[in-house]
């Protein structure tokens, strides 16, 4: 059934005999492609040789079940078990994303409603915090601007997995699906009237990209410095140190002002273009796609509605798979473990729809 993967066992092999070498970690753009293509295949080779086994078990078995009636209920568990673990290799083996086993930055910018917008996109913020807790991810904050009431007009964040993390246990391959715009639907602080308002604010998700997998030319980039704007502390506003590059062949203007030093904020900017680079370049990928093959679940596009959070009626509704649940309190304290897994679900069956369209 699963022939054509079995160059898969082949290049895990070479790839183990490649980590255990040790040279290979005196390059460590090399070891890092390396790794993470080792834990893009150790799952689907362990589930291969499981496959294997218990093919041969199951053969033993029916054998056994024309001599002895006993042995057929041992039969039938070896053939739910193998049912299992084809179901769990098809989904392995369907074709995905090359970024899902990065890291993830996620970028939420207020929109439309003031003040009011910029208190949800804090509320976001710390339901992708406390998520990320769940899952035992890092959170960094790379920059952030916030407004008197304690809202966000920006933030950016990079969530990183613990080192080797399979693809589905990277931060990218589940919170790719949260690009768009987040509407919100309550009475604001800021509204004496007890009126219910909406506003919205829009999410961009993109893959945390090694430098070595972006190429970006020196003299493609503007680079400003000046002082920044934002508390102060350790020193961050009282130098020139705050960073702006432009990417002049795409015209993507990244500014970044948290870190202590000039160097930190080049660094930390950098990272971020690539990673819009990167984003840049799917979104167009997508465009250029047949109707058949645009995903209905994940966009990197922050204009598309994607979802609404309603607390008067403690709902939360996303409109790209009809989901709706009432626990919207719950999600927003970071138990989006239903969400996503209806997400996730989705997402796979567009993927293996597109391989029997093929």
């Amino acid at each position: 059934m699963f022939e054509a993967a079995s160059g898969l066992r082949e290049e895990f092999a070479r790839l183990e005999a490649a980590l255990a070498a040790p040279d290979l970690h005196s390059d460590p753009a090399k070891a890092r492609r390396v790794g993470r293509r080792y834990n893009e295949l150790a799952p689907i080779v362990a589930g291969l040789d499981e496959h294997d086994r218990l093919t041969g078990d199951l053969g033993a078995a029916e054998e056994l079940v024309a001599e002895d009636a006993d042995f057929a209920d041992e039969a039938e568990a070896l053939r739910a078990r193998l049912s299992d673990v084809d179901d769990r290799l098809t989904a392995l083996l369907a074709p995905r994303d090359a970024n899902d086993g990065c890291d993830a930055i996620m970028e939420i910018k207020s929109g439309e409603g003031g003040e009011e917008s910029a208190l949800f996109a804090g509320d976001l913020f710390g339901m992708y915090q406390a998520y990320a807790a769940r899952r035992g991810w890092k959170l960094d904050v790379l920059d952030v601007e916030t407004t008197d009431l304690g809202g966000y007009k920006t933030l950016t964040a990079v969530f990183r997995a613990p080192g080797g993390a399979s693809p589905d246990d990277a931060p990218y391959a589940t919170l790719k699906f949260e690009g768009g715009v987040h509407r919100v639907q309550r009475i604001p602080v800021t509204e004496s009237q007890g009126r219910i308002h909406t506003s919205a604010a829009g999410v961009l998700v993109m893959p945390d990209v090694a430098p070595e997998d972006v190429e970006i030319a020196d003299d493609d980039l503007r680079v400003d410095v000046y002082r920044s704007t934002g508390k102060g502390g350790q020193g961050v506003n009282t130098t020139d140190s705050a960073v702006r590059i432009t990417h002049l062949p795409t015209g993507i203007v990244v500014t970044c002002q948290d870190q202590r030093s000039q160097l930190q904020n080049k660094e930390q900017a950098l990272r971020i273009l690539r990673a819009r680079l990167v984003a840049v370049a799917e979104e167009k990928a997508a465009t250029a796609a047949s109707a058949a093959r645009k995903s209905q679940v994940r966009t990197v596009d922050r204009s598309e509605r994607i979802r609404t959070y309603n607390f008067p009626e403690n709902r939360i509704a996303d409109h790209r798979i009809g989901y709706k649940a009432y626990n919207l309190d719950a999600v927003l304290a970071g138990d989006m473990d239903d969400l996503v897994a209806v997400l996730l679900a989705a997402d796979l069956a567009e993927r293996l729809a597109g391989v029997g369209n093929a």
